[in-house]
Formats: C-alpha cells, sequence, structure tokens
C-alpha cells in the first residue's frame, strides 16, 4: 500500500533536524508509527514500540540500560512511550549531555496517545527540552494526495469567482478518517469503531488515571457528541449523565487527552468595538466518523433526513480539516467569535496567524445561501478592524463568488483542491 503524505511531515522533519528531541502525540491509530518511519533525515531510524511487551518490561524495569543500549548513529523512536514513564528522567539526563556537543543533532522521537499534558512525568521532566507536534486522522487533502493546507492557502490565495463540480459531502467526511478504515474499504467501520473505543477505554485511559468505571465516560461521550459544534454547558451534561463536577471534569479532560474530543476557547481579544464575548468553549470530536459511531447515525440517512443533525455533523467537519491545517503549521490560533452583546452574531471560527492577521470561517450546509448567511461575518469584520483579512462562508454549493467586502462564499471542496 502506497505511503500517504501528511500535512504535518515539512514541520516534523525540521523540528527533528533542529531539535534534540521531538514528541510527537494523537490519537491512536492517527498514522503517527507511520509517519515517523517514513521520513527522512540523512540518518537510518531504529524503530521502537512499548506496544511490544519485550520492549515494554525492559524499559520500565531498567530505563538507564535500555537507552544505554540504543544505536548512537540512528534516530531513535519510541512509540507509544506514556507506556513507560520511568524512561523520562533519564532522557532528561541523555539530552542535556548530549546538546552540549551539538545543539542541532535529533537524538529521540517520541510518540504517544496521550497529551504531554497528561504525563506529568514526561511534562516535568523534558520542559524546555523538547517540541511537541499533534497528528491527526487523514484530512480530506491527504486522502485525496493534494497537499493543499487550507490556511497556507487561506492567507495566500487571491480568491477569483469560479465553479466548482458538486462535492459528495458523506465520501469526503467518510474518508477522512483513521488510516485503517480510510484505506481498507473491506474493514466493517461498526466493528472497528467499537474495537477502537473498548482499547481506548480499557487501556489508554487507565494508562492516565485510576478510572474504575470506564463505561461512565462511554456516557459522557454519547451526551458530548449531540452537543458537538455547541457551547459547553457544563451544568447540563452533568445533570444528564449523572457525573459530579470534580469527575465530570476529570472524564471530560481525559477525553480530551487521549484526543477523542477538543475544544475552542471564544475569541476574548481587545476590539475597536468594546465588546465583550461569551467565555464558554466549543467542543467537537477529532475524528467526524466517530462522532456519527457513538450518536449511533448512519451519516448517509442523516444527511439525506435530517438536515438539523447533518449541519452538525458539517461544521465538526470543518473543524477537524481547520485543526489539521493548524497543527502542521506553526503559531496559527483557532476560536469562536461570540459576542456577549450581539446575541445570535456568532462567527463559527476565528483563524489568527502569528502577526495577528485573522481570517473568519463560517459553515453553512446548504448549496444557496443570502444575505443572512454573512451578516455575522460582516460584525467580525467591524470588530477586529483592519487586521480582519477575508472572511469565507463554507457552503455545499458550486460557485465561488464574493458576497462582500472582504468576505466570500466558497464551496467545500475549495478546501482541498488545487488550483
Amino acid at each position: 500500500m502506497d505511503y500517504i503524505h501528511r500535512l504535518l511531515e515539512d514541520t516534523l522533519k525540521k523540528t527533528v533536524r533542529t531539535r534534540p528531541l521531538l514528541y510527537l502525540n494523537g490519537s491512536r491509530q492517527c498514522g503517527k508509527s507511520t509517519l515517523v518511519q517514513n521520513i527522512s533525515v540523512g540518518k537510518n531510524l531504529n524503530y521502537i514500540t512499548f506496544d511490544n511487551p519485550v520492549h515494554l518490561f525492559f524499559a520500565r524495569n531498567d530505563p538507564a540500560g535500555f537507552l544505554q543500549q540504543l544505536p548512537n548513529n540512528r534516530l531513535n523512536v519510541m512509540d507509544e512511550v506514556q507506556l513507560a514513564p520511568e524512561l523520562f528522567r533519564n532522557l532528561k539526563i541523555i539530552v542535556d549531555e548530549k546538546r552540549l556537543t551539538d545543539k542541532s543533532r535529533a537524538l529521540y522521537v517520541l510518540t504517544g496517545s496521550a497529551n504531554i499534558f497528561a504525563l506529568p512525568k514526561l511534562a516535568d521532566a523534558l520542559v524546555g527540552r523538547l517540541s511537541i507536534l499533534t497528528l491527526y486522522p487523514f484530512s480530506a487533502s491527504e486522502i485525496k494526495g493534494t497537499g493543499v493546507n487550507v490556511i497556507k492557502k487561506l492567507w495566500n490565495d487571491d480568491l477569483y469567482p469560479r465553479k466548482y463540480s458538486r462535492a459528495n459531502i458523506v465520501s469526503i467526511i467518510s474518508n477522512a478518517t483513521f488510516p485503517e478504515i480510510a484505506l481498507d474499504k473491506r474493514k466493517n467501520r461498526y466493528l472497528w469503531f467499537n474495537d477502537y473505543i473498548t482499547t481506548l477505554l480499557q487501556r489508554d485511559v487507565r494508562t492516565l488515571a485510576d478510572i474504575k468505571n470506564p463505561d461512565k465516560i462511554y456516557q459522557l461521550l454519547v451526551s458530548l457528541s449531540q452537543r458537538a459544534g455547541g457551547l459547553l454547558n457544563n451544568a447540563n451534561i452533568m445533570k444528564e449523565t449523572g457525573l459530579d463536577a470534580k469527575t465530570y471534569e476529570k472524564y471530560k479532560a481525559l477525553c480530551d487527552n487521549t484526543f477523542l474530543t477538543f475544544e475552542l476557547p471564544s475569541w476574548t481579544k481587545p476590539n475597536r468595538l468594546n465588546k465583550k464575548f461569551v467565555k464558554q468553549k466549543k467542543l467537537y470530536f477529532t475524528d467526524t466518523s466517530l462522532l456519527c459511531h457513538i450518536m449511533q447515525r448512519d451519516m448517509d440517512d442523516v444527511y439525506k433526513n435530517d438536515k438539523t443533525t447533518m449541519g452538525h455533523i458539517f461544521e465538526n467537519f470543518i473543524a477537524t480539516e481547520i485543526m489539521k491545517a493548524a497543527k502542521s503549521l506553526d503559531s496559527y490560533s483557532v476560536s469562536h467569535f461570540n459576542p456577549v452583546q450581539n446575541q445570535g452574531k456568532e462567527v463559527d471560527f476565528v483563524i489568527e496567524s502569528p502577526n495577528g492577521k485573522t481570517v473568519g470561517v463560517e459553515v453553512k450546509l446548504d448549496s444557496t445561501i443570502n444575505e443572512k448567511d454573512w451578516a455575522n461575518m460582516n460584525t467580525l469584520q467591524e470588530t477586529i478592524g483592519n487586521r480582519f483579512m477575508k472572511g469565507i462562508i463554507i457552503y455545499t454549493g458550486s460557485d465561488l463568488v464574493q458576497v462582500s467586502r472582504k468576505i466570500w462564499a466558497v464551496p467545500v471542496q475549495y478546501l482541498w483542491m488545487q488550483e
């Protein structure tokens, strides 16, 4: 099977060449191992996975001896490193010793299915010594082989009116998923996702925390799935799941730290209109097909018969496409716009570059749009002022057309198509 190039690839190669230690995290089965085994950094790789019980036993019982026997002339890749936290202090010692003689030399690449900040032993031991990158499941441009990074495209493209062929939304969303099921159509997706969730709850979650009843986390996921793309109302979710505040926050953090879900903060910066903003975050699932599985909904049926739910699914998909692009670049931030004074004037996504330039993105599951669909974007533009580069209304039609000053209606397939 041919290797699928990833958006994160160039950043990963650059980081390995310039930093002694890299931690690549991301959800289980998103392609971390395949990615690191296919990077070329001028030296051979020595790949080790702690899914192998022999390696895991050695690393946990004699961490210093394990690291000492690794080859010095190869880039050592250690997969699922969160299973062997005993290594972290010894890694710190080795990195400190070797970077004194060659600061740019790549020493180790660590991968894990847990957010580093959920691994205090790793974070505390190696703070300031490692770079952190995050890999998501396939994006639409990756699975289609176009290599388009939508954020780069939004920043660099001069938009002009043109027409696109209509996209098969269900097919696109279904294929922008975990590599194993995206590339092997023979896989039974229902069984695959069942096994995926069972493995994650019974193994990865237990690695991060002492959870006596992981079924409660699944119950929380079901509740969250009904709110994808919405503002988090923690009180309502706690009432629905029967979780107390401490347990709820712990379980929700586990969902984020194992890359099942992610949250977007509200845009709250000082602005020219002195607006104030809601403080609630918006929640999304890292993989939209997994979201549908947890909802126990068939996406094709939802698309045909339940436009409201499909609208949430479509927004979740766009959120993941934006985050996949953002995580492969440096210093782009993503938030949502929701001013207190103008209830109902929210914009789904605000993407900001390191210099503060801003692109707004609104999502509409419609093949046509009208003036009310970009009214909220006008509010964002007025609020931000001259830092506002452009507003994008992503919809399911075929015409890319300017609808207002700096605001464009953009067919969804623009996100992954090369011009």
